[in-house]
Protein backbone atom coordinates (compact mmCIF):
# COMPACT_ATOMS: atom_id res chain seq x y z
CA UNK A 1 0.00 0.00 0.00
CA UNK A 2 1.29 3.46 -0.92
CA UNK A 3 1.51 5.45 2.28
CA UNK A 4 2.31 8.72 0.49
CA UNK A 5 0.16 11.80 0.95
CA UNK A 6 -0.06 14.85 -1.30
CA UNK A 7 -0.33 18.11 0.62
CA UNK A 8 0.15 21.81 -0.02
CA UNK A 9 2.24 23.78 2.46
CA UNK A 10 2.02 27.56 2.73
CA UNK A 11 5.32 29.23 3.57
CA UNK A 12 5.55 33.01 3.44
CA UNK A 13 2.38 33.30 1.35
CA UNK A 14 3.55 30.80 -1.28
CA UNK A 15 2.18 27.31 -1.67
CA UNK A 16 4.39 24.27 -2.15
CA UNK A 17 2.99 20.88 -3.18
CA UNK A 18 4.66 18.00 -1.38
CA UNK A 19 4.33 14.25 -1.55
CA UNK A 20 5.19 12.99 1.91
CA UNK A 21 4.96 9.98 4.16
CA UNK A 22 1.62 10.07 5.95
CA UNK A 23 3.41 9.73 9.31
CA UNK A 24 5.37 12.96 8.64
CA UNK A 25 2.38 15.20 7.92
CA UNK A 26 2.04 16.69 11.40
CA UNK A 27 5.79 17.35 11.65
CA UNK A 28 5.89 19.06 8.25
CA UNK A 29 2.84 21.20 8.94
CA UNK A 30 4.30 22.17 12.31
CA UNK A 31 7.60 23.11 10.66
CA UNK A 32 5.78 25.32 8.14
CA UNK A 33 3.83 26.96 10.98
CA UNK A 34 7.06 27.72 12.88
CA UNK A 35 8.67 29.20 9.77
CA UNK A 36 5.62 31.38 9.12
CA UNK A 37 5.62 32.58 12.73
CA UNK A 38 9.30 33.53 12.49
CA UNK A 39 8.75 35.28 9.15
CA UNK A 40 5.87 37.24 10.69
CA UNK A 41 8.09 38.30 13.60
CA UNK A 42 10.69 39.61 11.16
CA UNK A 43 7.99 41.35 9.05
CA UNK A 44 6.80 43.22 12.11
CA UNK A 45 10.34 44.18 13.13
CA UNK A 46 11.83 45.10 9.72
CA UNK A 47 9.26 46.85 7.56
CA UNK A 48 11.55 47.75 4.64
CA UNK A 49 12.62 44.17 3.78
CA UNK A 50 11.03 41.61 1.48
CA UNK A 51 9.90 38.03 2.05
CA UNK A 52 13.21 36.59 0.79
CA UNK A 53 15.06 38.48 3.54
CA UNK A 54 12.66 37.22 6.19
CA UNK A 55 12.98 33.63 4.97
CA UNK A 56 16.77 33.90 4.94
CA UNK A 57 16.83 35.23 8.51
CA UNK A 58 14.42 32.53 9.69
CA UNK A 59 16.48 29.81 7.98
CA UNK A 60 19.67 31.13 9.56
CA UNK A 61 18.13 31.15 13.01
CA UNK A 62 16.81 27.58 12.70
CA UNK A 63 20.05 26.21 11.24
CA UNK A 64 22.00 27.75 14.12
CA UNK A 65 19.69 25.88 16.53
CA UNK A 66 20.25 22.63 14.63
CA UNK A 67 24.03 23.09 14.72
CA UNK A 68 23.91 23.80 18.46
CA UNK A 69 21.91 20.61 19.02
CA UNK A 70 24.27 18.56 16.86
CA UNK A 71 27.24 19.90 18.79
CA UNK A 72 25.60 19.09 22.11
CA UNK A 73 24.69 15.58 20.96
CA UNK A 74 28.26 14.96 19.77
CA UNK A 75 29.57 15.68 23.28
CA UNK A 76 27.13 13.47 25.21
CA UNK A 77 28.50 10.08 24.05
CA UNK A 78 32.01 11.21 24.93
CA UNK A 79 30.89 12.32 28.38
CA UNK A 80 29.15 8.97 28.92
CA UNK A 81 32.31 7.11 27.99
CA UNK A 82 34.42 9.28 30.30
CA UNK A 83 32.04 8.61 33.18
CA UNK A 84 32.20 4.87 32.52
CA UNK A 85 36.00 4.94 32.44
CA UNK A 86 36.01 6.99 35.62
CA UNK A 87 33.81 4.40 37.32
CA UNK A 88 36.10 1.61 36.19
CA UNK A 89 39.13 3.47 37.54
CA UNK A 90 37.38 4.04 40.86
CA UNK A 91 36.58 0.35 41.03
CA UNK A 92 40.21 -0.64 40.35
CA UNK A 93 41.53 1.86 42.90
CA UNK A 94 39.15 0.57 45.58
CA UNK A 95 40.50 -2.97 45.11
CA UNK A 96 44.07 -1.91 45.75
Amino acid sequence: MDDKLSIRINIADRYYPLKIERKDEEKIRNAARLINEKVLQYKQKYIDKDAQDFLAMAALQYVIKVLDLEERNAIEPIMDEIQQLNSELDSILEKE
